[in-house]
């Protein structure tokens, strides 16, 4: 816990030396959860990450393609809690992560479902099915870089209806400017 706390103050320092902060609340009580971060745009939207986490004092992995975990650095994005996906076969990601999540007491993993940095039109959708099949709610985190801020916003359920949650989320995210703006969703 002390080590905890330490490194959550040190990384308050380092946002606060960089610029930015760090708003809302993570859920702590919440012990299943989808993470989705929007949006992704840039490279520096990774240390930006791990540090809110630390901010927040937040558990939670992230999913990331699979050559990230080569050598000689893969060893850095395990440390920092990621789960390596290989994109280049064609299996399916939905039902091994509610599987994941159905075998876990506890667990919360990130997701970028703009599932690239360049412009896209719509968000994979797999985020929402995974939380759907789960029976968990979403964690809306906002990375926007006007503002300088990572916003832990609300915790969303998915109904079922995706075209009225994606309108939803749509509107959530549709002042959000991301590095990059011209390549953010929506």
């Amino acid at each position: 816990r002390k080590f905890s706390a330490m490194l959550s103050a040190f990384s308050s320092f380092i946002m606060w030396l960089i610029g930015w902060k760090v708003t809302g609340r993570y859920p702590h009580e919440i012990k299943k959860l989808v993470v989705i971060a929007i949006p992704h745009t840039s490279n520096w939207d990774f240390p930006l990450g791990p540090l809110s986490r630390s901010v927040m004092k937040a558990k939670f992995k992230f999913v990331g393609k699979a050559s990230l975990f080569d050598p000689p650095f893969g060893f850095i994005f395990r440390w920092f809690g990621g789960i390596p996906v290989d994109r280049s076969r064609s299996n399916n990601f939905v039902d091994a992560m509610v599987d994941m999540y159905r075998n876990a007491d506890q667990l919360a993993v990130t997701l970028a479902p703009e599932g690239t940095r360049q412009k896209v039109e719509k968000l994979k959708p797999g985020y929402y099915y995974i939380a759907l099949k789960a029976g968990i709610p979403i964690l809306l985190i906002k990375f926007d870089y006007s503002k300088k801020e990572i916003d832990f916003g609300e915790v969303f359920w998915p109904t079922g209806d995706i075209d009225r949650d994606m309108d939803y989320l749509r509107d959530y995210y549709r002042h959000v400017k991301g590095k990059n703006p011209d390549q953010g969703w929506p």
